[in-house]
């Protein structure tokens, strides 16, 4: 019986041959194949690592308002601190951002968690028409038009001053970012801070309740980006 059952495949498989057809692999096969991850593709020395990069943000309140930790992601972007002039460009993915996750407020030095249904309709209200419009304004960019070491707080640490152009809501303003760069796991970490004003990018500050709930027009940004490189240099 085994022999003839070997018999069957071979004769199916030649008339498969024959006409072109191919017959589906072994079930073991089938499913290696499935669940075998994709190869991650090697990052280029200066490359942002889009998994690890992050950016927080510190919103604060007016009136009866709260304050709010919102966490984001980065689309794409490059950066060679040790260029001098037009050194890359981050892009930001407005779209990826989530109001008062544990990281952000983790991050950005607020206490306690946020309940997940008032998590989702602040995200909702910040993602929408009338605050950031992402379906009109998708990403916002800061492109890098000089970089330069600055003095060092403390012995051993490297810091950067980083100035360009800020585009956020389709209005664009000069940016200073201050970075401290850390070399890690064969990375520079750049870790660095800003604030800017929503209504300086033709945003209009959230506000209910005949503006007794409301949150302040200053946000204060961090930025954790962490980048591609082999060899730190000057260290």
């Amino acid at each position: 019986m085994l022999g003839n059952r070997w018999l069957l495949v071979a004769a199916l498989s030649a008339i498969c041959v024959a006409v072109d057809w191919q017959l589906p692999p072994a079930t073991g096969q089938a499913k290696q194949a499935e669940t075998r991850p994709a190869a991650k593709a090697a990052l280029k020395p200066g490359e942002i690592d889009l998994e690890k990069s992050r950016v927080y943000v510190r919103v604060g309140k007016k009136g009866l308002g709260h304050e709010h930790g919102v966490e984001g992601k980065i689309k794409s972007g490059s950066i060679d601190v040790n260029a001098r002039k037009n050194p890359g460009e981050i892009e930001f993915d407005m779209t990826s951002f989530l109001a008062d996750t544990d990281e952000a407020r983790k991050q950005v030095e607020l206490k306690g968690p946020i309940a997940e249904a008032t998590r989702d309709k602040v995200t909702e209200t910040m993602l929408g028409t009338a605050v950031l419009d992402v379906e009109q304004f998708p990403t916002a960019t800061f492109k890098i038009k000089s970089s330069g070491q600055i003095p060092a707080k403390k012995r051993g640490e490297l810091w950067y001053e980083l100035n360009g152009d800020f585009t956020l809501h389709g209005q664009t303003h000069p940016l200073q970012v201050i970075a401290e760069r850390i070399e890690k796991d064969g990375q520079w970490r750049l870790h660095g801070s800003f604030s800017i004003l929503q209504s300086d990018f033709g945003i209009t500050p959230y506000k209910a309740a005949l503006g007794t709930v409301g949150v302040a027009d200053e946000l204060k940004v961090w930025g954790d980006i962490w980048i591609a490189g082999e060899k730190v240099p000057g260290k």
